[in-house]
């Protein structure tokens, strides 16, 4: 087939077969359709988009480019989440060992993360020693033992979505229901999980800034999961404002340590359980969404959600006196508290602003490859609708120069927005999405 026809079908709003999809992704992976003839294919799926079947068939495509791990000889059932990327989001941190406490196994890879802080992979580097780099065979061996495992992702995984996202990421063909879709579950479905929890972020923090759009994108992507004989939900969740407190490598781990002893953030905490609970729903684990809450309750006050994750660090090579010592990570040279510049109740935190803020503090990266800073970061003190007094403490930044913090000072104060009565705040769930 020759990709020029290819592109011109698709321009003209006509539907690909499964071979002709095929045909171009493996011939771009192989090197043989050049960047120019892909970019302008994907500019026609932009434009035209593409239909159920077709996206399906894409996703497929793409998680058969490189290797696809077969889970089945480690445990007989798996699952996996994702989260489509938010200001404080480290629920992965709590809700791997939450799960894993309970017998599920738990199998996840994560890339780096990009913009506002670092990905699940950057936050456990935060820990002493702690290895994501692992070889199938170690992954492999780590989740057949232990049931849970956090790797980074294999390079031989999906490469076709790899080399399409940084075409799409400079041809302005990033914004495309099907691609983004398809780009998010080729990664699931090669790395060989039996069920997948999203968590599909919307908001002002969110890739997603509309709830249509956040819907439609997690609609997409289940019936993809289906169509490939995974089970699958969709959480939609709020990002109007972080999640949680903490915004930064290391101290969004220490509050996922403490959310684990019983005291972290109300709302992440809550959030935690919604996302849990789908996947014990989807393993069969419980009945109800009731039932998965309590059982979830029970492996967190028992104690057994923290073990899990002692277990996890260490297995991993990972210092496990971050439990009870979490001062061992990378901490900040300069903390300074900010106070409320005015009395009232919290109409809004912007919560791109905090993240942007963050990144500029060094705790995320704008470009791929760059470094990033584990100890830097804000932790809020209070959230939408809580009242404040004039000259409480509001936040704490944490930074190493002195330039860098005065300017997230400036930013971050401009990011809250005051009522002199009390307000609605966001939903942290808006639906969830099931098959």
């Amino acid at each position: 087939m020759r990709a020029i026809d290819i592109i011109a079908k698709k321009r003209d709003g006509l539907p690909l077969s499964t071979e002709e999809i095929d045909s171009f992704i493996q011939g771009f992976t192989r090197g043989e359709i050049p960047d120019y003839q892909a970019a302008a294919w994907l500019m026609a799926i932009v434009l035209k988009g593409m239909d159920k079947r077709e996206t399906i068939d894409l996703t497929m495509s793409m998680a058969r480019s490189g290797e696809m791990l077969d889970l089945s000889g480690a445990a007989p059932f798996v699952v996996d989440k994702h989260s489509t990327g938010g200001v404080g989001d480290k629920t992965t941190l709590v809700v791997a060992p939450l799960v894993a406490a309970l017998g599920l196994p738990v199998g996840k890879m994560s890339g780096r993360g990009l913009g506002f802080s670092g990905g699940t992979l950057d936050k456990l580097e935060s820990i002493p020693g702690f290895n994501v780099n692992l070889t199938k065979e170690q992954f492999l061996e780590q989740l057949t033992r232990y049931g849970i495992v956090l790797a980074a992702q294999s390079a031989e995984l999906a490469p076709a979505d790899g080399a399409l996202y940084a075409l799409r990421d400079v041809t302005a063909t990033v914004e495309s229901i099907p691609l983004i879709a398809s780009s998010i579950m080729s990664k699931k479905i090669a790395s060989g999980a039996n069920a997948i929890v999203l968590d599909v972020k919307v908001g002002k923090g969110a890739f997603m800034k509309e709830l249509k759009d956040a819907i439609t994108l997690a609609r997409t992507m289940v019936e993809i999961g289906e169509g490939l004989g995974r089970k699958m939900a969709a959480v939609i969740s709020d990002m109007n404002q972080p999640l949680g407190n903490a915004v930064g490598n290391t101290l969004e781990v220490q509050e996922a340590i403490e959310t684990l002893q019983g005291r972290g953030p109300a709302d992440f905490l809550e959030h935690c359980l919604v996302i849990a609970a789908q996947m014990l729903l989807l393993a069969g684990g419980c009945v109800s969404k009731e039932e998965g809450r309590g059982t979830l309750l029970d492996a967190l006050s028992s104690g057994r959600a923290l073990d899990k994750l002692a277990q996890l660090v260490e297995a991993q090579g990972g210092d496990v006196g971050v439990i009870e010592r979490p001062e061992i990570m990378p901490q900040a040279h300069l903390v300074e508290t900010v106070p409320a510049p005015q009395s009232g109740y919290i109409a809004a935190i912007d919560a791109m602003e905090v993240g942007l803020t963050a990144m500029l503090l060094g705790a995320g990266r704008a470009k791929k490859g760059e470094p990033i800073d584990h100890a830097v970061g804000i932790v809020l003190k209070h959230k939408v609708n809580d009242y404040v007094e004039k000259g409480e403490p509001l936040l704490v930044i944490h930074a190493d120069e002195e330039a860098k913090l005065e300017g997230a000072k400036e930013r971050l104060l401009v990011a809250y927005t005051w009522s002199n009565n009390p307000v609605e705040p966001p939903p942290l769930i808006y639906q969830i999405i099931t098959g």
